[in-house]
């Protein structure tokens, strides 16, 4: 039979630099799998998206809230620690879940619970429903949050950086928006219900993504939109390596959340008005969403994935470190900012790659979600007591700043470059 084939272009393409041969035009290009690939990034951006608007959106609305339902300082805290919970408990269970379903088919599940939650949220005019709906979009972000992992090494695990990057981004993104835009849209639409459920939105957009990819997989193999477990998934528990990682998501889970529920006061008590504290929040949100980028550059010239987690810790030491001393309160929120983004991103990015499947990179991230958010979710409630028993917020800043350096002090013993 005869070769029919340009000996020529054989050559080229053997010698030519990866980014030369992905330009020559000659090359065959499967165009439905790039339409899948540019669906699986959208698609878990979007995901990614929602995971922090149902907690971030509740501080600028919190004092309409006490206000309205009556609620204490102490109850009101159980507004982010409770979503916090429930994604621990529930981390290990969505691996489960998965198991049996799929992970396409429990994301989207997850996701249309966390919009009926926030839908519901029009109709809030007591305790029990506002903690309802909170109940239920915990249920759905603990399902959905230890599975984009695994989704991402089953999908896209040739690119885990530039997909973990997206991911983090998204999350930033998601806690930016619910922390920037809701107080403005309750001014809008004269009801801190509507500027609640408004969030809701982009989780109906998100849905019917997660849906075409559910049915591609079905369609494709029966088991496609299943994980391949070859024997019953269990938690790395005797996993050094994983430990470690849970240990250290714990912690910035404490700090992250404590943050997250009490950064305004803590601003204000520091000297800054009310409009200054209240654009520092804005600043805090909004900085981590290029912290994952700019992780992934840094990766580049070095990587040393310890060095780089030594460096965000450190940077986040510093920036509560400053708010402590009650000085250079912009630079602190800037610097914590982006540190508590690179961590953010290192600490997902690594359960990716220090494993060999979905499965087991799933199994990582509910271990540590488990763990680490069950750790968070102690936060807002620990600063809330130390706050209520000594008045001010100094203690709860310093126990912060000393769990910050004892995350890079952990990162020593992850790898031994």
């Amino acid at each position: 039979m005869r070769n029919d084939t340009n000996p020529t272009l054989q050559v080229v393409a053997k010698n030519a630099a990866p980014d030369r041969v992905s330009s020559l035009q000659s090359l065959p290009i499967d165009k439905n799998e790039v339409a899948h690939r540019w669906l699986y990034v959208v698609a878990l951006f979007m995901a990614s998206l929602n995971l922090r608007p149902v907690v971030s959106s509740i501080a600028p609305v919190l004092a309409n809230i006490q206000h309205d339902l009556g609620l204490s300082g102490a109850v009101s805290s159980l507004l982010v620690s409770i979503p916090v919970f429930i994604m621990g408990i529930l981390a290990p269970f969505s691996v489960k879940v998965s198991e049996k379903l799929g992970i396409e088919r429990v994301i989207a599940f997850s996701l249309m619970l966390i919009g009926g939650s926030l839908v519901l949220r029009l109709f809030i005019h007591s305790i029990s429903l506002l903690f309802l709906t909170t109940l239920l979009s915990g249920v759905g972000i603990a399902m959905m949050g230890p599975l984009l992992s695994g989704f991402i090494k089953k999908h896209m695990a040739a690119s885990a950086p530039s997909m973990i990057a997206i991911y983090s981004m998204a999350l930033a993104l998601g806690a930016a928006l619910g922390s920037s835009f809701t107080a403005p849209l309750k001014e809008g639409l004269h009801s801190w219900q509507m500027s609640l459920a408004f969030w809701g939105i982009p989780v109906i957009l998100a849905v019917p993504l997660w849906m075409t990819i559910r049915r591609q997989q079905s369609s494709s193999s029966k088991q496609t939109s299943r994980t391949s477990y070859g024997k019953a998934l269990t938690l790395p528990w005797r996993n050094r390596k994983a430990w470690i990682l849970t240990v250290q998501f714990g912690m910035l889970s404490l700090v992250f959340y404590s943050i997250l529920g009490w950064l305004p006061l803590m601003l204000i008590e520091a000297g800054a008005s009310k409009l200054h504290a209240g654009l520092m929040v804005t600043l805090f949100a909004w900085i981590q969403i290029p912290s994952s980028t700019i992780v992934q550059q840094l990766l580049k010239r070095q990587p040393s994935r310890r060095v780089w987690l030594m460096v965000s810790s450190i940077m986040q030491a510093t920036g509560l470190l400053l708010m402590f001393f009650s000085t250079s309160l912009w630079i602190a929120v800037f610097i914590c900012g982006v540190g508590s983004g690179m961590l953010f991103s290192l600490l997902n990015l690594l359960p990716v790659e220090m494993t060999s499947s979905s499965e087991e990179a799933s199994s990582w991230t509910a271990m540590s979600q488990y763990v680490g958010f069950l750790i968070g979710a102690t936060g807002p409630l620990l600063i809330g007591y130390l706050h209520d028993q000594l008045g001010h917020f100094n203690e709860g800043i310093f126990v912060m700043t000393l769990i910050s350096i004892g995350i890079g002090v952990l990162s020593l013993t992850v790898f031994k470059e």
